[in-house]
């Protein structure tokens, strides 16, 4: 019913519009003239038009069942039954749109979904900026033709004809030079337009709540994952700062998400035991609907996508985690040559690692790792939202691991305890192949001893497994440390007590590996070549390669959909989510940070 009401508004504001530009029956206009004077009827031809442009506007709003956006629907169908009549008579047109609005009214049970209350008081201020901003140049313009004003023309005559042109009405005041008049009338026009749409999309604009995870919903989620966060990977990203969290109402799980662009975007699957999962599901697609968003689910397990295909979803298989088993791991045999030549190369150029639990490691140095990672990262802006923390050296994250690679000291030996095998990373010199460019002002050999060139941050996957949080290294450092690292994770992982090892996600895995297959059909093989050609922006194809080296297990991920016809608006979702997609901020601070140069101070030993 939403669609169908929002295509019937829609097409009543075209009406609206042609109607009000197409001349009237003379002789209903002789009617009207015996009533009113012709002014009205013109007037009420303009005011038409600002409405069948409102009904456009709104219609999308109502489509997605916004109480706001029916509440101004049915005013502006009223005003509108006005109009026709006012304006020429047209009597089915206003029968049209007062049928619409029985209709709306018949059926206002439908549109029940809530908006956010401070969009209300930011469309408020805007619109009164707006107008402040249009008036303002509209007695620019008066000022500037002063001298092609005929007539008298008083300060309140100039402010009535500034108002009355924002509506479209040419008001009191007469100009010498035709051309000026329609330069005025344009302008004020198109100021009027330009508030009426910013208002009106302020005002229906999908809510995104700030998120927030209070001190007792952490400790609850950390109670889950004591219990239940060997069931998935991605469980400990749930308390990332910038997501929320919903209940189920038993309290036995709950989903983690986010609000992006009016998408309720969940992460990963439902936290907590699974046989609570479907209350947790209900509640997340209650709150959705109330609030008019599109729910999606990006990167839950096969079991999670048959609890969301339960609840009504759709689910679709979009990439693959690689999985290593640390006690299954070897570096022998052809298909591990390359990252065995990689070891031994790194390990003769002298690199060290050292792999310890965050809660081993001193507040000082937690917060020179903490630098190091952000200097490294420099400008770049931080993915991740399904697989990120966002977060280094937090006391509350004691069981996170991080693994560290040290250079050799200014003497030429290895100067720390743990030497290791090393592993060549990306081909790309500097740049982690699942995330950040990683950049340094440190070279090696500069004086001391030992000194930091890269490191892994794994957070915890129930009580034998670590998943990879973040990976960055010193953009001068030999090639290889990423992967000479996630070898050492290996062979430290006897002494973490740990059995599995998650690395990066591979978009679309199967497609890469089956379009390279000989005899693979041209579907296949231009869907491959696409997502080569999207590699260039966002390493989908270096991100499997780098995986595909470990010779993992790959376990399929799922995105959640409730339509197709959503998926284009959620895929934008996600890779804003993700950071992929990153939208111009407006402001100093970002312009004065991009055009004076960053001083970073090295670090210290």
């Amino acid at each position: 019913m939403p669609t169908v009401a929002a295509a019937l508004v829609f097409v009543a504001g075209l009406i609206d519009i042609v109607s009000a530009v197409t001349p009237e029956w003379r002789s209903r206009l002789e009617v009207l003239r015996q009533i009113l004077p012709g002014a009205a009827s013109r007037q009420a031809a303009a005011f038409t038009v600002v409405v069948g442009l409102l009904l456009l506007l709104l219609a999308r709003g109502l489509r997605h069942r916004k109480r706001r956006a029916w509440h101004g629907v049915v005013a502006l169908l009223g005003a509108s039954v006005v109009l026709h009549v006012v304006k020429g008579l047209d009597f089915e047109e206003a029968a049209a749109s007062a049928a619409l609005i029985i209709g709306l009214l018949l059926t206002r049970r439908e549109f029940q979904a809530k908006g956010d209350p401070t969009t209300r008081w930011r469309a408020l201020w805007v619109g009164l900026t707006l107008v402040a901003a249009s008036v303002t140049v509209g007695m620019v313009l008066l000022r500037m033709g002063a001298g092609r004003l005929v007539g008298p023309h008083p300060l309140s005559a100039q402010v009535t004809h500034i108002v009355e042109g924002l509506a479209g009405i040419h008001g009191p005041l007469r100009f010498s030079s035709e051309r000026f008049s329609d330069l005025v009338t344009r302008v004020l026009l198109a100021m009027g337009l330009l508030t009426i749409v910013t208002v009106v999309y302020l005002a229906l604009r999908p809510p995104e709540p700030r998120p927030r995870l209070s001190t007792d919903d952490i400790e609850r989620m950390r109670a889950l994952l004591a219990r239940h966060g060997d069931t998935d990977s991605l469980g400990y990203f749930a308390m990332r700062a910038d997501k929320t969290v919903v209940w189920s109402p038993t309290g036995k799980a709950c989903v983690a998400y986010r609000v992006v662009s009016g998408v309720m975007l969940a992460s990963g699957d439902p936290l907590g035991d699974n046989e609570a999962w479907p209350g947790a599901i209900r509640e997340f697609l209650r709150i959705a609907a109330e609030h008019a968003w599109i729910p999606a689910v990006i990167g839950c397990s096969e079991t999670g996508g048959k609890a969301w295909e339960r609840a009504g979803l759709t689910a679709l298989e979009f990439g693959d985690e690689a999985v290593l088993d640390v006690t299954a791991f070897t570096l022998e045999g052809r298909d591990m040559r390359n990252v065995r030549q990689a070891v031994g190369r790194v390990e003769r150029a002298g690199y060290t690692y050292r792999a310890q639990r965050m809660r081993e490691l001193p507040a000082e140095e937690r917060e020179r790792l903490k630098a190091q990672a952000e200097a490294w990262r420099g400008t770049e802006t931080e993915r991740g939202f399904s697989m990120a923390l966002g977060r280094i050296g937090e006391p509350a994250d004691d069981d996170c691991v991080v693994v560290m690679a040290f250079d050799r000291g200014a003497d030429g030996h290895s100067t720390d305890g743990h030497s290791t095998d090393g592993h060549s990373a990306d081909d790309d010199r500097g740049r982690d192949p699942g995330g950040d460019d990683a950049g340094g002002d440190d070279a090696p050999g500069d004086g001391c001893t030992p000194q930091l060139r890269a490191l892994l941050h794994f957070v915890p996957w129930g009580r034998r497994g670590l998943s990879l949080d973040l990976m960055v290294r010193d953009r001068d450092a030999d090639n290889g440390l990423n992967d000479f690292l996630i070898v050492s994770a290996v062979r430290a992982a006897g002494k973490l007590d740990v059995e599995r090892l998650s690395l990066n996600f591979a978009f679309f895995r199967s497609a890469l590996e089956r379009g390279q297959r000989l005899g693979a059909g041209p579907v296949t093989r231009w869907f491959r070549w696409l997502l080569v050609f999207l590699s260039r922006w966002f390493q989908i194809d270096s991100l499997y390669r780098f995986n595909a080296k470990f010779q993992p297990e790959w376990s399929p991920r799922y995105i959640c959909f409730p339509a197709n016809r959503d998926l284009p608006r959620i895929a934008l979702a996600m890779l804003e989510a993700e950071a992929f997609l990153v939208w111009p901020q407006l402001g100093l601070r970002p312009v004065l940070r991009r055009i004076l140069p960053s001083r970073r101070r090295r670090p210290t030993c």
